[in-house]
């Protein structure tokens, strides 16, 4: 069976990076490779969500998907000047928290954070680990390969709705506010894969 993946190589000839899965049935898209190399050129849908002391945008690597799909979904957040949130990890404080709500059709991998910076808390003589300025937190799932799902979906295929919250306590020089959660969310259609044969004159004999 095909393994199908990508390599990422530079200008040198060099290769950056590779991108395969280990199950033949789970195939990482196009899209979702660029979002991850190139963020800002890799979303096909993008959407602001309001949110308390942050600018939030949820983006998606793809609009469409098959079965087997990797589809990389991202939650880009911008902080005004002297506000930070904690990073995973932060004992003590609310750190900043990407949950997706479980369901049958599709299978969650571990979000991405990106590093943090250790900031120093005179006040408290404490170092913490926090996000500052504009940063991007990536969720990467695989639409389910199941018989009784993929069997069941129509010709249009079928949309789902990919729902979660953002959770996250803000805090500038002076005060920390209150810990906060956000609604997010993202819609996928899921379309049959496609099982015509290839036409007769270029089979394999």
């Amino acid at each position: 069976m095909a393994r199908p993946g990508y390599f990422f190589i530079d200008t040198k000839g060099v290769i950056r990076g590779k991108f395969f899965e280990a199950k033949y049935r789970e195939r990482i898209s196009g899209n979702s490779v660029i979002a991850k190399l190139f963020p800002e050129l890799g979303e096909e849908v993008t959407s602001p969500i309001e949110a308390p002391h942050l600018q939030l945008v949820v983006g998606q690597s793809d609009r469409i998907g098959v079965p087997g799909s990797r589809i990389t979904l991202s939650a880009e957040v911008k902080l005004p000047p002297d506000v930070h949130v904690y990073a995973p990890g932060t004992k003590g404080y609310r750190p900043i928290n990407l949950m997706i709500n479980p369901m049958p059709e599709v299978k969650l991998v571990p979000a991405v954070y990106p590093p943090s910076k250790i900031l120093y808390l005179p006040a408290i003589k404490e170092r913490v680990p926090v996000f500052e300025g504009t940063f991007r937190i990536s969720q990467d799932l695989l639409v389910g390969t199941a018989a009784d799902f993929a069997n069941a979906l129509e010709a249009d295929g079928k949309p789902i709705t990919i729902a979660g919250k953002l959770e996250y306590q803000a805090c500038d020089s002076r005060i920390c506010f209150l810990s906060t959660s956000v609604p997010v969310q993202w819609q996928l259609q899921v379309v049959p894969l496609d099982r015509q044969r290839a036409p007769e004159n270029i089979r394999h004999k």
